[in-house]
């Protein structure tokens, strides 16, 4: 998905159900006819840098980024990626599950109303083979404004019907062997027991109440906010994130808690941060994971304040089921957590967390740097996380980042970043990404080959020169001077819009020379504009 999506869904707990009961189409079933993906297979670099999703499954890692959905098998050496696909199209993809060969994968994009830019769901695509074949679905949407939702013989639920894809965004799923689980945030916890043909709410408590179960009278409206149909809105109908532990235990985190049931969906337990001595940090339960270390389960959660000034950003888990939480990383915004054995790792705004310990104790990452392609992660923000093996995979919005983590290669110690570039023409050519760019927002990146025109390369190592002259041809960086650079192969080097007095550059048109070994020049251009 979009980061603007993403985070116009974080940052605001008021829902734009845009048109609400005025659209009367429901688009409750999909193709059946499975068509193969026109992917681009065996690439070796990646076709985004910004990373929202990842999902490691035995040897196969899947990836959710800004542009759609990518596949390895051999450990990130070569990837498919199924951007502009049939089934994909162009969309950014915002939710990843596999269980066993089923794979679900959802997708959006950002449109503008009235001069807002609002996420919008765009569907969902299942694949049962690994991902080689794809059927596609659109976004869950209800025909009524209001239905009415039999919960047991003596309680009715009156519910919002979600007429309007905007906001209507799928950001998780679960896989069990009988259902698969949806959240997506103004179209609320949805499940589908046939393979996405159709799709029926999920009955969570209101914010009024802590518990639901059969035995119940319930009245009470489901509806993610109040609106002009008079029905009265829950924060805890705002659902976000999902986790299913078995068929029968399944997890919802929404703005209003984190939900628990042990019957398949039926009966429910809110835990949020008004109603326990030992709460979650914050009602805004944005991402989870379950850790399994011997018989001992935990489940960790990204809880982030709502309107409780008493709540508080940060990660929280527990050990036995939701009776007691414990929180840490009290501040941080936390997107997700990643299992890696008995180790956790947060992702958050301000970097990588992990803990050994059980959350005793956390470190966080300092600059992560790549040794062979002198790459650089230059955002502190991350917001997925998994792990292949002792191999730890981290995404966010300037690319993906691996180390080793073991006894023997401390966390951190070396890193591997993997970005997406265009490849280069020729060995002459060279270009800057973004361009133009922001310098109060963001660097340039040049991207160049040390094959160089001309250039006599003798060895493994060879040195490169970029300099950064003004329209008139004045210098103004010298941005490496004959820093040695693996030869013959594609590089990058970063700008951050400053001369050689670090200060920052006036807006305009910048040229940039690269010279590699004693070859000939190559230029390029840059527009900086703030």
């Amino acid at each position: 998905m979009t980061y603007r999506s993403y985070i116009t869904a974080l940052a605001s707990l008021v829902l734009f159900l845009t048109d609400a009961g005025t659209a009367q189409i429901i688009l409750s079933e999909g193709s059946f006819e499975p068509a193969r993906a026109k992917s681009i297979a065996g690439s070796s670099m990646l076709n985004s840098n910004s990373v929202s999703d990842m999902l490691i499954n035995g040897s196969t890692i899947w990836l959710g980024t800004g542009k759609g959905l990518s596949r390895s098998t051999d450990g990130g050496a070569t990837w498919t990626h199924y951007f502009n696909s049939a089934e994909f199209g162009t969309e950014d993809v915002s939710a990843i599950a596999v269980h066993g060969n089923d794979v679900w994968v959802a997708t959006a994009h950002t449109v503008v109303k009235d001069g807002n830019p609002l996420p919008e769901g765009s569907g969902l695509h299942y694949s049962a083979d690994g991902g080689d074949t794809w059927r596609s679905f659109p976004q869950p949407l209800d025909k009524n404004n209001v239905d009415t939702l039999y919960y047991n013989a003596f309680s009715t639920i009156r519910a919002l019907g979600i007429t309007t894809a905007i906001n209507n965004i799928t950001y998780d799923i679960a896989v069990t062997d009988s259902a698969v689980w949806i959240t997506s945030f103004a179209g609320e916890a949805r499940k589908s027991t046939n393979k996405g043909a159709t799709w029926q709410r999920v009955i969570l408590p209101p914010d009024t109440r802590d518990e639901i179960k059969l035995t119940d009278t319930l009245k009470f409206d489901l509806s993610p906010t109040s609106g002009a149909v008079g029905l009265d809105g829950s924060m805890n109908h705002r659902a976000f994130s999902v986790l299913a532990v078995d068929n029968n235990t399944i997890w919802i985190g929404t703005a209003g808690g984190i939900n628990k049931s042990t019957d398949g969906g039926t009966s429910w337990t809110k835990y949020s941060h008004q109603n326990q001595s030992s709460p979650i940090s914050g009602n805004f339960v944005v991402g989870m994971a379950k850790q399994t270390i011997g018989t001992q389960s935990i489940l960790w959660a990204g809880s982030v304040n709502t309107t409780d000034q008493n709540e508080k950003r940060g990660i929280s888990w527990t050990a036995d089921g939701g009776q007691t939480w414990k929180t840490a990383l009290l501040g941080e915004f936390v997107h997700n957590v990643g299992i890696n054995g008995s180790i956790v790792y947060a992702v958050t705004d301000n970097g990588i967390f992990r803990s050994a310990d059980l959350g005793v104790s956390w470190s966080s990452t300092g600059t992560i740097y790549d040794e062979t392609s002198k790459q650089r992660i230059t955002s502190t923000k991350f917001y997925s996380a998994a792990s292949l093996g002792t191999t730890a995979w981290f995404g966010g919005s300037d690319g993906t980042a691996t180390t080793v983590d073991n006894g023997s290669m401390p966390f951190g110690s070396k890193w591997t970043i993997l970005r997406a570039a265009q490849a280069l023409a020729s060995k002459t050519d060279t270009y800057a990404y973004p361009n133009p760019f922001s310098p109060d927002d963001e660097v340039v990146r040049i991207h160049y080959s040390t094959a160089g025109s001309g250039a006599t390369i003798s060895s493994s190592s060879i040195g490169a020169t970029i300099r950064i002259f003004d329209f008139g041809m004045n210098l103004v960086r010298t941005l490496i001077q004959n820093a040695p650079r693996s030869a013959a192969r594609e590089m990058d080097e970063i700008w951050n819009g400053r001369d050689d007095t670090q200060h920052q550059v006036a807006n305009g048109v910048y040229f940039y020379q690269v010279i590699i070994g004693n070859g000939d020049p190559v230029w390029g251009k840059i527009l900086v504009l703030q």
